[in-house]
């Protein structure tokens, strides 16, 4: 069997225990493991132990982070889950995701906001892409835990359907931490050369859009890093 889609889910904000155990529980069921919770809303740990059925282990080791930025750090692709609908952002189905980490280099991290009012449109900015789950319009909401449960089906769905086919090698893929580094360099060099005379608005980050798409590699985007702070320093 091939190994399980590199996928990291990210938790903003948790506040519900029960959910962090049923969490824990679908992630076991469906062979995941690589998890990151940012701003911890709850420490009620003994009653998420007692929902996180035979996965009480996975509590004891999420990442828990400060911030979206530092979750995200290492992976190649931020993807959130929301159902909004925003200008230049690819939608994925959640089948599209596992799929998608299954077959790119890197570590696709997996964005869910907190159980009131999901992510904030700063951290929907944020992401690379967008996905949502397919619901009934009169009921469109899903509980935390059931929402990583479906797309932690659907990891293990792609992991059994390729089952039977090697993976191709694959060069190390840019990281976020990376291609924010790209980015920042981009804006310095296009304000000193006089093409952000302005308001920055969309231009840098439609700009930056374009390399993220382009799935570089760490020596590709090193390579973006160098050129774009040679030009920065003339």
């Amino acid at each position: 069997m091939s190994a399980a889609p590199p996928l990291r889910l990210v938790l903003l904000r948790p506040r519900n225990p029960e959910n962090l155990g049923a969490v824990a529980r679908a992630m076991k069921n469906f062979g995941l493991s690589d998890w990151a919770i940012c701003e911890l809303g709850t420490h009620d740990f003994p009653t998420a132990r007692r929902v996180a059925v035979h996965a009480e282990e996975l509590l004891d080791r999420p990442r828990l982070c400060r911030s979206l930025d530092e979750a995200v750090a290492d992976c190649s692709l931020v993807i959130g889950t929301s159902s909004r609908k925003v200008r230049g952002k690819r939608r994925l189905l959640p089948g599209e995701v596992a799929r998608l980490a299954l077959g790119r280099a890197g570590t696709t991290a997996l964005v869910f906001g907190d159980e009131r009012s999901g992510l904030t449109n700063a951290e929907v900015e944020r992401c690379d892409a967008l996905s949502a789950i397919p619901t009934a319009p009169d009921q469109p909401s899903l509980n935390l835990a059931q929402a990583v449960a479906v797309y932690a089906w659907e990891a293990r769905a792609a992991r059994l359907a390729a089952a039977d086919r090697p993976p191709p090698p694959r060069a190390a893929a840019a990281t976020d931490a990376e291609l924010l580094r790209a980015e920042e360099l981009l804006r310095l060099a296009l304000r000193q050369g006089g093409f952000l005379a302005g308001p920055e608005r969309h231009a840098v980050r439609d700009l930056a859009a374009t390399l993220r798409r382009a799935a570089l590699t760490r020596r590709e985007v090193r390579l973006w890093i160098a050129a774009l702070a040679r030009l920065g320093k003339r």
